[in-house]
């Protein structure tokens, strides 16, 4: 075991890890201590028991075998290593491929020259600011401070930091915008509008279920019962350096089986049969990188989002809709259950949502009508009775 104490001034004889404390001809304290190999780490404190605690500090990660801090490590350096170290082996490599980037083409250029252990919240402060300047919009810089929490806790966790510096800076302020309120007369509008599209089944089952786009994408058939009417999430479809992949749901929530409308099972039979075809016109075209998925291109890979979102927008261009995005949809069936009186819990339970905070804050307009009808009907049955 390594033996921790310190001497003051004349030095001992001494084991890996045993260190001494002397004071500087500047008035700061120093401790120094033997690391394995004949090297030599020194912590330095303004009073004697300052550099006794960081001493004491250092021995103990010594011991547990964890990395001193290094005044010489860049920020830069160590966003390097936490990526591959910390940061891969614990997240989604669509993550890790947004983190990667944020780091490699934002925090990197602008914080990655500054020493880690000399990082401070004015550093970071000043990074966000000059970032917002730039134009980037605040849910981008959002996620950038979010990152470099991240990535900063593992450095404090490491011992290589004395603090957070990114969470000492304040977030950007972020404006959720207005979802959008599909009214039942404007769904009818757009069903009819996209009938006869290659892709209505993916529109109908976006307005139908709810469910975001990879979850769509990931579809398989198997994961549809024609019988009970049920859709079952079982993945979502991702690309990763370039190559397809069905990736688990990140949550239990988000794994989930739903009731849907007869009228979706429809129009998914249809498109069962469609596909059919396209797979006898494609011949030896045809492509299956992953076998049984629902929502395909005419030779059988699997659609990408920019696709869908152009070919989506066609679709109403065409209908003589006006323009929305794919995941309006997504929000137009959260806006039309909660709109008919369906509790929030079951919404929330729809959506996949981890909370249902996250369902009533992203949908509160919808709620608030809702409430103001709640009182309006409260307020005709206490008329009643006081007439």
């Amino acid at each position: 075991m390594v033996a921790q104490h310190a001497v003051l001034g004349k030095r001992r004889n001494r084991g890996h890890g045993a260190g001494t404390i002397k004071q500087r001809a500047d008035g700061r304290w120093e401790a120094q201590l033997s690391l394995p190999g004949g090297k030599r780490k020194s912590v330095y404190g303004r009073t004697r028991r300052e550099v006794q605690d960081k001493l004491t500090a250092a021995l103990r990660d010594v011991q547990q075998g964890l990395p001193l801090p290094d005044g010489r490590t860049t920020v830069r350096q160590f966003l390097a290593r936490w990526l591959e170290d910390s940061a891969r082996p614990g997240i989604r490599p669509s993550t890790f491929a947004s983190y990667e980037t944020l780091i490699r083409v934002h925090i990197a250029p602008a914080l990655g020259g500054v020493a880690l252990a000399a990082l401070t919240p004015q550093h970071v402060q000043r990074f966000l600011n000059e970032k917002l300047q730039a134009g980037v919009s605040p849910r981008r810089v959002q996620m950038m401070r979010a990152v470099l929490r991240s990535a900063l806790n593992q450095a404090l966790t490491w011992g290589m930091v004395p603090r957070n510096a990114a969470a000492l800076a304040p977030s950007p302020r972020v404006v959720r915008p207005d979802v959008p309120v599909l009214t039942p007369a404007g769904a009818q509008e757009l069903i009819a509008g996209i009938r006869g599209d290659p892709l209505e089944a993916l529109y109908i089952a976006a307005l139908g279920t709810g469910l975001r786009q990879g979850e769509l994408l990931g579809l398989r058939w198997r994961d549809i019962d024609f019988d009970t009417v049920t859709i079952t999430v079982r993945a979502q479809l991702q690309r990763v350096r370039g190559e397809w992949r069905l990736m688990e749901p990140k949550t239990a929530r988000a794994r989930r089986t739903l009731g849907v409308d007869p009228m979706v099972v429809e129009a998914l039979r249809e498109h069962r049969v469609r596909q059919f075809q396209d797979r006898l016109l494609a011949g030896s075209r045809w492509r299956d990188p992953i076998p049984d998925l629902v929502f395909r291109n005419g030779v059988g890979n699997p659609l990408d989002a920019p696709t869908v979102t152009h070919r989506f927008q066609r679709a109403l261009e065409r209908a003589g809709l006006p323009r929305m995005r794919f995941h309006d949809l997504r929000h137009g069936a959260a806006s039309l259950l909660l709109s008919q009186g369906v509790h929030p819990r079951v919404v929330m339970e729809q959506l996949g949502h981890s909370q249902i905070s996250l369902t009533m804050n992203t949908y509160a307009h919808v709620a608030s009508e809702l409430q103001r009808d709640a009182a309006r009907r409260l307020g005709s049955i206490l008329g009643g009775v006081s007439g």
